[in-house]
């Protein structure tokens, strides 16, 4: 008689919890990526400390309800509410593509104490200042800073208006009811990451916490119709503060950039629903406030009639705005078995690799010096198109010789030595010869693709070698070389 064993299968409570959840029972709260495990790092995202727990999944439906506002042809929508509106501050308005529009959301983000603070105090008044029908109710929101505080900024920047309110808050229920009593047309929310609701869970300028504000406000703002600047801040990296879903729901981010140490600052969109992202917006941050320049480009000069040795200028691209910015560069004998390397304002990397460049394609004495290069007026040079001037600034140290007067040079270096072609070779030109600038050396093939400024002489150069040889010669005067 045979005797059969029946195999028991024990299910724990955790396994059969996690198969009646299904798979994905994890889930990250920056980007949304879902694993069936728990893990201390997104596998998307690389963040931190994001994957959690979520509840159970499954197919959920909703049932229809009444339509309050039936849907339209297209060619009935009223185009006007999303005309922007000037805020009285030119550079600002460049970058927002003209201005605020009504019911829009701007995430303003920077560093703190680069002036995010001083700018927007300073677009708050003059938008107070230029209703169409008079006065424009503006609320600024501070919960970083008292009223007090805030007043006395504005005392010091001239942003004082007569319609504009200040209330220091840090509730967010407080911050509505603002809105809700004052009906204004335009909030400054200084910052989101101050900001609190006691409806939910943890401390201020938590993900939960920074979500829920900005889904808050951006309601007010599309149901009234109010314009909405944030104000957030940066993490080390650069990256803005809190999760990444505050990005994909709000309107338009500007990033606001700027050297501790320097009066520049620039803001630049990242993300803009109502107008371009390549504009980029130049101010002047000082004692009495902050203020926009049309023209930025005497920043980066030195200011000098004399040529000297070692300095270079080169027109850079911010955007669609041609800036132009000079170059410097030292080399000295090293007294060090390695020689030494020193930035300020240039790529590091890139400034290596065309010291290697010049040492092996244009023979230049450069291996075993020491070579310092910055540029003039904090004004930071990423673009590849600034190789060129770096290389002559660099040849001029080395030979002790000063590039002809009024020269400026523009091209990026590659590897085997040749100079390749940048993007906007003519808007370069235009504002060099706008400035003055008598004489060009630029890649190969500018010349072909367009007519030359009047009172500029383009000179052609393939390789670094060619470049250094006809830059300093002034009275390089080959046909196929000149603007025909």
């Amino acid at each position: 008689m045979s005797v059969r064993r029946h195999t028991v299968c024990r299910v724990t409570p955790s396994a059969s919890r996690r198969a009646a959840r299904g798979a994905s029972a994890f889930r990250c709260s920056e980007c949304g990526w879902q694993a069936a495990k728990w893990a201390g790092r997104c596998g998307e995202c690389q963040a931190w400390g994001s994957v959690s727990e979520v509840g159970a999944v499954s197919a959920r439906t909703t049932a229809a309800t009444a339509v309050e506002r039936p849907a339209i042809p297209i060619g009935e929508v009223d185009v006007r509410r999303a005309v922007a509106r000037p805020t009285g501050v030119p550079e600002f308005d460049r970058v927002l593509g003209g201005g605020i529009v009504p019911g829009a959301v701007v995430l303003v983000a920077g560093e703190p104490g680069i002036g995010k603070s001083t700018l927007l105090l300073d677009v708050a008044a003059r938008a107070a200042r230029s209703g169409l029908h008079g006065e424009r109710r503006v609320l600024y929101v501070s919960g970083e800073e008292s009223a007090a505080q805030v007043r006395t900024r504005a005392e010091r920047i001239e942003a004082m208006a007569r319609s504009l309110y200040l209330a220091s808050e840090t509730d967010l229920a407080t911050v509505l009811g603002q809105i809700e009593t004052l009906e204004p047309e335009l909030v400054v929310v200084d910052s989101v990451q101050t900001i609190s609701s006691a409806d939910v869970e943890g401390s201020a300028g938590n993900v939960t916490q920074v979500r829920e504000v900005a889904a808050s406000l951006i309601q007010a703002a599309k149901s009234k119709g109010i314009a909405v600047l944030l104000v957030g801040h940066v993490t080390k990296d650069g990256s803005i503060a809190g999760p990444r879903v505050l990005e994909h729901l709000v309107d338009v981010v500007v990033q606001f950039e700027g050297e501790r140490h320097s009066r520049l600052r620039l803001v630049r969109a990242v993300k803009n629903r109502f107008g371009p992202t390549d504009e980029v917006g130049c101010f002047d941050l000082s004692d009495v406030g902050i203020v926009g320049l049309a023209d930025p480009s005497g920043l980066f000069l030195s200011g000098r009639t004399a040529a000297v040795p070692g300095t270079c200028v080169t027109v850079t691209l911010e955007g669609r705005r041609p800036l132009v910015a000079e170059v410097q560069a030292l080399v000295t004998r090293s007294s060090l078995a390695t020689p030494r390397r020193a930035t300020s304002g240039l790529d590091a990397a890139r400034v290596n690799m065309i010291v290697a460049v010049l040492d092996k394609r244009a023979e230049a004495p450069i291996a075993g010096s020491d070579a310092y290069l910055s540029t003039v007026g904090g004004v930071r040079l990423s673009e590849p198109a600034a190789d060129l001037a770096v290389s002559l600034a660099l040849a001029g140290a080395i030979t002790d010789r000063p590039l002809p007067h009024g020269t400026i040079a523009f091209g990026e270096v590659g590897l085997a030595g040749e100079i390749r072609p940048v993007t906007g070779a003519h808007r370069r030109l235009a504002e060099a010869a706008r400035l003055g600038f008598t004489r060009a050396v630029v890649p190969p093939g500018v010349l072909g693709a367009g007519p030359v400024p009047g009172g500029l002489r383009v000179v052609e150069a393939a390789t670094v070698g060619d470049a250094v040889v006809r830059g300093f010669h002034e009275n390089d005067t080959r046909p196929d070389r000149t603007p025909g």
